[in-house]
């Protein structure tokens, strides 16, 4: 495996200074982007699957172990404040549950069947998505997971950092990213890490784009419940309509913040 390999590169890690190790970790950062040029097609395959589930009352179901698992939890959690959906919509199974989340359990990683009762307990169907993603591609947490949703007729994805991985036999789709071997021998907390993570963003951004949550490059249905997210309303209404700031400002607050009633109110003004 190649994330598993030594990195010729960094042999030397440990008699190197902070600012050399800075200067390779940047270096070997540049063989994500290379990644993820390659995977644009598959990418863009998986966002339309993730976005029709949305659109017809399904959900998008995240499965991973440790650090796949964390980055899943993280997107999932982003998506309600961002785009004003349920936070059923997008859920991340993660080996170990929530007290994995902040502190690594192993061996939850090696259970096959526990992502079975998970996806069951979530009454996962053929309106849902299961994306799976491991670094190795051989995590059995994971490759469990996607077997029985693949089984039940739901659409699975793989995102792996292996091309060789056997996660890929189970998946109806792939998503290949070769970020090669880590700085770090093995911690693919680090290139592999990156490399789903911001894979993970273009999905699930790209399918509410799809969804009509976004007009022109603007989060129209952002919850605001701090100032800063306030002070954006303002400024999304300002962009897409006449309203000066004190008017924006004011139509907001007696709409409860809700943007996309602000701009049809607008409107109708005209």
């Amino acid at each position: 495996m190649s994330t598993e390999k030594r990195n010729p590169r960094s042999y030397g890690l440990d008699r190197m200074s902070a600012q050399e190790m800075v200067r390779l970790m940047n270096e070997e950062e540049m063989a994500v982007f290379r990644a993820l040029n390659a995977a644009e097609g598959p990418i863009a395959v998986a966002a339309e699957h993730a976005a029709e589930a949305i659109r017809s009352g399904g959900r998008v179901l995240y499965l991973g172990a440790g650090t796949s698992g964390r980055i899943a939890a993280v997107d999932a959690a982003e998506m309600p404040p961002t785009f004003g959906i349920d936070p059923d919509r997008f859920v991340a199974i993660h080996a170990g549950g929530d007290a994995a989340m902040g502190q690594a359990v192993e061996d939850a990683e090696d259970d096959p069947t526990a992502p079975i009762t998970l996806l069951n307990q979530l009454d996962a169907d053929r309106n849902d998505v299961v994306i799976g993603l491991a670094a190795s591609g051989r995590t059995p947490f994971v490759i469990g997971g996607i077997r029985h949703a693949r089984a039940k007729g739901i659409w699975t994805c793989a995102i792996v950092n292996n091309k060789e991985a056997p996660l890929l036999k189970e998946a109806d789709h792939a998503i290949i990213l070769e970020t090669g071997p880590e700085v770090l021998t093995g911690s693919t907390r680090l290139k592999a890490g990156t490399a789903q993570k911001l894979v993970l963003n273009r999905i699930s951004t790209i399918a509410m784009v799809l969804n009509g949550k976004v007009i022109e490059n603007l989060m129209v249905d952002v919850k605001a419940k701090n100032q800063k997210l306030k002070e954006r309303c303002v400024r999304i209404v300002r962009e897409l309509s006449n309203l000066t700031e004190v008017e924006a400002q004011d139509f907001l607050e007696a709409n409860d913040w809700n943007v996309r009633a602000v701009l049809d109110a607008a409107r109708a003004r005209v």
